[in-house]
């Protein structure tokens, strides 16, 4: 659950830092900015960038999921057996 939480909430700090900088360089070099496609814009940046930036925590998120898994796997088959 803590590796969902930390890479859920890094994602959303990526993604409004994103958006501030986008629509701040939009609005300086044009006066203001449209906010949907500085919106757009700003979700596929950040998506692009959490692929690198966040690769540990994705890793590391990835990792115990997939040994909940398994952990949820071997108790259905002891299961099986027992029956």
């Amino acid at each position: 659950m803590k590796e969902f939480v930390v890479y859920t909430l890094l994602r959303l700090a990526l993604f409004a830092a994103t958006f501030a900088i986008i629509a701040g360089i939009w609005a300086v070099a044009t006066g203001g900015f449209p906010w949907f496609v500085v919106l757009v814009l700003a979700f596929v940046v950040s998506g692009i960038a959490s692929y690198f930036v966040l690769n540990r925590q994705r890793a590391s998120f990835a990792s115990r999921v997939e040994r909940r898994a398994d952990a949820t796997m071997e108790r259905m088959r002891s299961k099986e057996d027992e029956d």
